[in-house]
């Protein structure tokens, strides 16, 4: 049997499984007979290419796998726009949870909006799927029960950047951060991994969320003679960065840019002019195998023509296991589910029999990437080169290090 006929056997029977599960009566504990998800995110601002809508129509696309309903309850998907502030967020999830009868929330949102509303979902015990948050606090000191992480962290995605750059002698660094939480731990995570392996961190400068001119900046990290520089911020700023650093030349006198992490649809923004070397770490890639190629399609008729980006794919993962572990549990009930969601093996279109673990943190390995020069890319969105893959226990924080107070020491 070749091994594409064999995918297609597992992909089948993945699917199959699935079918069975969504129609398998659900007993009747399910909270005013309806599961309702939340998603929460950016819907217009600086972030909203990175989740948003794109991230809505993931959930969806998940829902519809389990034919819209488990049993004879119906799956309703509500969505918010948190607006990049913590005080909205926090508003909206306790409407949610104590009005509106949501069961689950999936957050793509900044990092001190989730950590606020993680609170909010543990002190009402309902799951809390991150799908594009990228603070590691999340799972480490400010873990929580009913938190999951389905993607990447600052630690993940700082570990991949600055290893590739360090085994290229790149030892000196200078960063440019966006100023708040996420941003921060950002920079602390790789600042850790640059002097550990005996590489100096020259200086930073931090920018407001939503930044338009960084010429600044940019002479800043020019005049330190770092040999490279870190770009700890994301969306439309991290656009802003990389297409005035290529306009300055900044590349072109010698000097590394390094995004601590870029997803796919940065790269189709930005163009593969400007990035195309860029060595990244990934949690997915819509080109990776027939499974992920097929939800490509699917996602494409239903959304804009675009292929969903890593944090869209992975939210189409972390509710597909919510769905089919409110099935197993026969409820809505978040302590219920959260445990059958611990209990059951994570197997999807990118991963296969892993585990979530204590900390929250899914355990899947992540994709060492090069951003392909244009003339190697030879269909639309055909970006990144895949050059291997790092083991989950490689690219997530030990438990030895965590101070996650739901691991067992």
């Amino acid at each position: 049997m070749t091994k594409q006929v064999l995918r297609r056997g597992i992909s089948l029977a993945a699917l199959c499984a699935a079918a069975s599960m969504a129609a398998m009566p659900a007993a009747a504990d399910m909270s005013d007979k309806v599961i309702r998800i939340g998603v929460m995110n950016d819907q217009s601002g600086p972030y909203a290419d990175n989740c948003g809508p794109g991230s809505v129509t993931s959930v969806k696309l998940a829902v519809e796998d389990f034919g819209g309903k488990i049993g004879d309850t119906p799956i309703e998907v509500v969505i918010a726009d948190d607006q990049n502030k913590p005080d909205i967020g926090v508003a909206i999830a306790k409407k949610w949870v104590e009005q509106d009868g949501v069961d689950a929330i999936i957050g793509c949102s900044a990092s001190s909006i989730a950590l606020a509303v993680q609170d909010v979902m543990a002190a009402a015990k309902k799951p809390y799927l991150l799908a594009g948050t990228a603070s590691s606090e999340t799972t480490n000191s400010k873990c929580s029960p009913m938190g999951t992480n389905w993607a990447y962290d600052t630690y993940t995605l700082a570990k991949g950047t600055v290893q590739a750059q360090l085994a290229d002698g790149m030892d000196t660094w200078f960063f440019i951060t966006v100023d708040y939480t996420f941003g921060k731990q950002w920079q602390a995570d790789a600042t850790r991994f640059i002097e550990a392996a005996g590489g100096k961190v020259l200086g930073s400068a931090l920018h407001p969320l939503n930044s338009n001119d960084f010429s600044s900046l940019l002479l800043q990290a020019q005049a330190s003679g770092a040999k490279v520089i870190g770009i700890a911020n994301s969306g439309s700023d991290l656009a802003n960065v990389i297409k005035q650093a290529k306009e300055f030349g900044i590349t072109d006198a010698g000097q590394r840019l390094a995004p601590l992490g870029i997803q796919i649809n940065a790269v189709h923004g930005i163009g593969m002019e400007a990035t195309q070397g860029l060595v990244i770490s990934s949690a997915a890639y819509w080109d990776l195998n027939d499974d992920t190629r097929a939800f490509a399609k699917r996602y494409g008729a239903a959304f804009q023509n675009r292929v969903p980006n890593e944090s869209q794919m992975v939210t189409h993962s972390a509710v597909t296991h919510y769905l089919k572990s409110v099935t197993a549990a026969g409820s809505d009930e978040g302590e219920a589910v959260m445990a059958k969601m611990r209990e059951l093996p994570v197997t999807d279109m990118l991963v296969k029999d892993v585990k979530i673990r204590e900390d929250g943190v899914v355990m899947r390995p992540m994709l060492k990437a090069k951003i392909k020069a244009p003339a190697e890319s030879k269909y639309p969105w055909d970006y990144y080169q895949i050059l291997g893959t790092i083991a989950a226990e490689d690219a997530w924080r030990p438990l030895s290090e965590s101070t996650c107070p739901l691991v067992k020491k």
